[in-house]
C-alpha cells in the first residue's frame, strides 16, 4: 500500500507527544547545519519534504531562507506552525503528499528530505525522484538522507551503489556519505547523506 493512502504517521503524531519520537531530536540535523554554515547552501528558497514537527524548517527560516514545509500529517503540520509561531518565523506549511507534491515546476533552490525517501514504496519510487526533480530549478540542490543498509536487512535500508543506481538518471551526485547517529530514543542507526544536484541533461 502507498504511503499516500497510510494514515499511520497521522495516527502516531495524534497520540504520541514529539519528544517521544525517535526521529524528532528538538535541534536541526547536523549536516543540514553543516551546509548552512559552511555556506555550501546560500539563503534562498527551499522545500522540506516530511518536515515533521517543524524543527529543521525553522532553523532554516531563522537562517533567511523562503522555507515552504510539507508533511502527511496535519498534527506534525500543527506542532510545525506552533514552533514556527514560538520562534518568530514565517513559513508556509502544507499537509500534503509527497508523491502529489502541491507546487509548481523549478520552484525551488534546494530541496531538503531527512527521511523521507526511505519511506516511499518501491513503485512510487521513480515517481518521487521525478517529482523533486520537477520542483527544483536547474541546478538546484537536494540533500537526502535515508536509511543504511548497516541497521540490517529492510526494503528501504539501501546500499551506496543502489542509491547512486536510483538517482544518477535526474542528479549529479557531489557527494554520498554514510554517518550514524544516536536518535531520540538513544538508539544508534546508520544513515546515507546524499549531495545532489539537478541535471540538466
Amino acid at each position: 500500500m502507498s504511503l499516500r493512502h497510510d494514515k499511520g504517521w497521522d495516527r502516531i503524531y495524534h497520540r504520541r507527544c514529539p519528544g517521544s519520537l525517535p526521529w524528532e531530536l528538538g535541534e536541526p540535523r547536523e549536516v543540514l547545519v553543516d551546509l548552512v554554515e559552511s555556506g555550501v547552501v546560500t539563503p534562498n528558497k527551499v522545500l522540506d519534504l516530511c518536515c515533521g514537527v517543524g524543527t529543521n524548517p525553522v532553523y532554516l527560516a531563522k537562517k533567511g531562507f523562503e522555507v515552504i514545509a510539507l508533511d502527511i500529517s496535519d498534527k506534525a503540520v500543527e506542532y510545525a506552525k506552533e514552533k514556527a509561531s514560538k520562534e518568530g518565523v514565517e513559513i508556509l506549511f502544507l499537509v500534503a503528499d509527497f508523491l502529489n507534491l502541491p507546487l509548481v515546476s523549478a520552484e525551488f533552490n534546494f530541496v531538503f528530505d531527512f527521511g523521507c525517501f526511505h519511506h516511499v514504496e518501491v513503485e512510487d519510487r521513480n515517481t518521487f525522484i521525478e517529482a523533486v526533480n520537477r520542483v527544483l530549478k536547474s541546478k538546484g540542490t537536494y540533500l537526502m538522507n535515508c536509511f543504511s543498509h548497516e541497521n540490517g536487512p529492510g526494503w528501504n535500508h539501501f546500499t551506496k551503489e543502489q542509491l547512486a543506481g536510483m538517482f544518477q538518471d535526474y542528479f549529479e551526485i557531489e557527494w554520498i556519505k554514510h554517518v550514524s547517529s544516536i536518535e531520540g530514543d538513544n538508539v544508534r542507526r546508520y544513515f546515507y547523506e546524499v549531495l545532489m544536484r539537478k541535471s540538466d541533461g
